[in-house]
């Protein structure tokens, strides 16, 4: 191992640590070990958040130094309208009460589509409700005239849920179903829908969507087409801590298998409107807490990302000290999904300037990025002002 000053300050952390069991987690990760998930557990039952939080900074300066990575990218969301009622859920309506709902044509999600135009955005990001006259076929032509009219924008669509409708309506099977769309157009999977896997929990918050096995079905059948994908966990409402570490390991060991995951993203439960309103939402602290172990315990995850619209831009900076090296994109104010629900941003939209210059503010540097994390531009030498008058930058 090389010794830097990096590793003699979290040795000097590690030996200062008074739980033996604890030092010999630090120990491990020192020495690029993996850790178990009883250590996992351990960690969260014991950890404070000082301890973690200096061993996940270690592994991702390890990992990116100070890169920060985002991407120029907008969302689509065809419908709210649902035919499933997931507890933790502020934004679908169900199909018998679609009038309180949207849904969007063909031609309307094209338009969105042709307003970045000229723009030098990268990827489009479409996930929305399960429709049930949405179907296979509506979300394939789609696809191949989003790719028409701008072949060089990165297609990154349907949760897991979606798709499991979709194939079964259409009696495909999973590998069936998943090459249908990708030679339609459909380039990588979002990591939405996975909430946590342990079915006790799963069957109080989500009951009728598909399970951990079907989910990492649809993903494995994603990676085996070369297509890679995201992973995410629902943390902070009726799950314990085995739970998350149960979650993560399931995770941890398709990516054993296949390589195909980008990033693992925590997502915050936030407790407005929705069924779960009286299951009090995590303190940041914990947020971070959670951050910092999945750091650690996601050890074959190249990028751990924050979601700046659920945490709030300040807490999203906070982040980049507990393990994260990704906040996402600029998106843009059309995302419902996580404001519905109480997100500390209403109108999720930053400009490049605004995203590099809250990069900048906790010391780190900002890069852009594509979605398969190919590096596009390193803004640590460009100046904020030239970026807010450079369409090209901003």
């Amino acid at each position: 191992m090389i010794i830097t000053d990096s590793t003699i300050s979290i040795q000097k952390i590690i030996e200062a640590e008074k739980e033996k069991a604890l030092r010999s987690i630090g120990e491990k990760i020192i020495h690029k070990e993996r850790i178990t998930g009883e250590e996992g557990v351990l960690l969260f039952e014991k950890g404070s958040l000082p301890f973690v939080g200096a061993l996940a900074n270690h592994v991702r300066e390890r990992l990116h130094g100070n890169k920060t990575y985002f991407n120029r990218n907008f969302h689509i969301e065809p419908t709210n309208v649902c035919v499933f009622s997931c507890k933790f859920c502020s934004y679908s309506r169900l199909y018998a009460h679609r009038e309180e709902g949207w849904e969007l044509s063909t031609d309307d999600m094209l338009n969105i589509v042709k307003k970045y135009d000229g723009k030098p955005v990268t990827e489009v990001h479409i996930v929305g409700g399960v429709h049930p006259k949405l179907n296979l076929n509506f979300f394939a032509d789609l696809l191949q005239k989003i790719k028409a009219h701008r072949p060089d924008l990165h297609v990154k669509g349907f949760t897991a849920v979606e798709l499991d409708y979709m194939f079964r309506k259409a009696k495909m099977t999973i590998d069936e179903g998943m090459k249908f769309l990708h030679e339609a157009g459909l380039q990588s999977l979002p990591g939405g829908g996975a909430e946590i896997f342990a079915p006790e929990i799963r069957t109080q918050i989500c009951e009728d969507k598909v399970d951990a096995a079907g989910w990492l079905a649809i993903h494995e059948a994603a990676h085996k087409l070369g297509m890679h994908s995201n992973a995410t966990m629902l943390y902070g409402h009726i799950e314990k801590f085995h739970h998350r570490i149960d979650h993560m390991e399931r995770l941890r060991s398709l990516q054993d298998k296949t390589g195909g995951f980008n990033t693992f993203i925590p997502l915050k439960f936030r407790n407005k409107q929705n069924d779960m309103s009286d299951v009090p939402e995590s303190s940041v602290t914990e947020d971070m807490r959670l951050y910092a172990i999945a750091r650690l315990y996601m050890d074959n995850f190249p990028h751990l990302k924050a979601y700046w619209p659920m945490l709030g831009r300040k807490n999203a900076q906070l982040s980049l000290a507990f393990g994260v090296n990704d906040i996402d994109g600029t998106i843009d104010d059309s995302t419902k999904i996580y404001s519905m629900a109480g997100s500390e941003e209403q109108t999720p939209v930053m400009s490049t300037a605004e995203m590099v210059a809250l990069i900048k503010q906790v010391k780190r540097q900002p890069v852009e990025r594509d979605t398969l994390y190919n590096e596009i531009r390193d803004y640590s030498d460009i100046d904020i002002k030239e970026i807010e008058v450079n369409p090209l930058l901003n």
